[in-house]
């Protein structure tokens, strides 16, 4: 049985919403370094993700990220330099403007990198980064107005997944085809699952989710934190909501 606690939070805009998050984001990686000494965060894209690490690079003292150890949910396997993917915008957004520790930071492979144009070695890889007992402390989440999550989309093999945390994608119904995602074992064992969404045409995908939908249909249904689910939204995605 699911004993997570579930949080649904609705504001005036965009702009609260992401404040909100980003404030509430430095929180849980202070209680996370408090408890364990290190914080472990998957990052989203979109407009919203990439807006909440501005708002963190805006307060740069608000995360103690010598301590933070960074990964992505998702990613294009495109060359590096594409200005679409996520690690290029999270970069220009926040790592680049806080000098944080290389080290730290673990962006999925490009097809430029050490595996070449290798999608299945790439996935492989992260899978080896990833391993079986990595547990986020939060793993946030944009969503599509189909509900998907990550590069989970609806009747997929990635989101049917139950094994793997890493798989290739090679038919993404939104371009590029060809992407990197952590699948549902991992999601699912994290501390905290925080949805981004904002705008009408995920209100339907947010109902779904809410309602308890099957994965395969919507798949921001399947996401759970182990101790708690938020879904930050505005009130256009909430407008399906009872």
């Amino acid at each position: 049985m699911d004993m997570s606690e579930l949080e649904t939070l609705i504001f005036d805009d965009p702009a609260e919403l992401v404040a909100t998050a980003a404030a509430r984001f430095a929180d849980a990686v202070r209680r996370a370094q408090d408890a364990r000494g290190t914080a472990v965060v998957a990052l989203t894209g979109g407009s919203n993700g990439i807006a909440l690490l501005r708002a963190l690079a805006a307060d740069p003292g608000s995360v103690d990220w010598s301590h933070v150890e960074v990964y992505w949910g998702d990613e294009r396997f495109v060359p590096a330099a594409d200005p679409e993917r996520n690690e290029g915008q999270a970069r220009e957004a926040l790592f680049g403007v806080i000098g944080a520790d290389p080290a730290r930071i673990h962006p999925m492979p490009a097809s430029d990198g050490d595996h070449g144009d290798d999608i299945a070695a790439a996935a492989r890889a992260y899978a080896e980064l990833v391993g079986d007992d990595l547990v986020f402390d939060v793993h946030l989440l944009g969503m599509g107005g189909e509900g998907h999550i990550n590069s989970l989309f609806p009747h997929t093999a990635a989101t049917a997944e139950e094994a793997a945390t890493v798989v290739a994608v090679e038919d993404s119904p939104k371009p590029p085809p060809r992407r990197i995602t952590l699948t549902f074992p991992v999601i699912n064992r994290s501390r905290e699952v925080w949805f981004l969404v904002s705008g009408a045409e995920k209100a339907q995908a947010v109902a779904a989710a809410h309602d308890g939908a099957d994965r395969a249909d919507w798949p921001c249904a399947g996401a759970h934190g182990t101790e708690r689910t938020v879904w930050f939204l505005d009130p256009a995605a909430a407008a399906d909501l009872p």
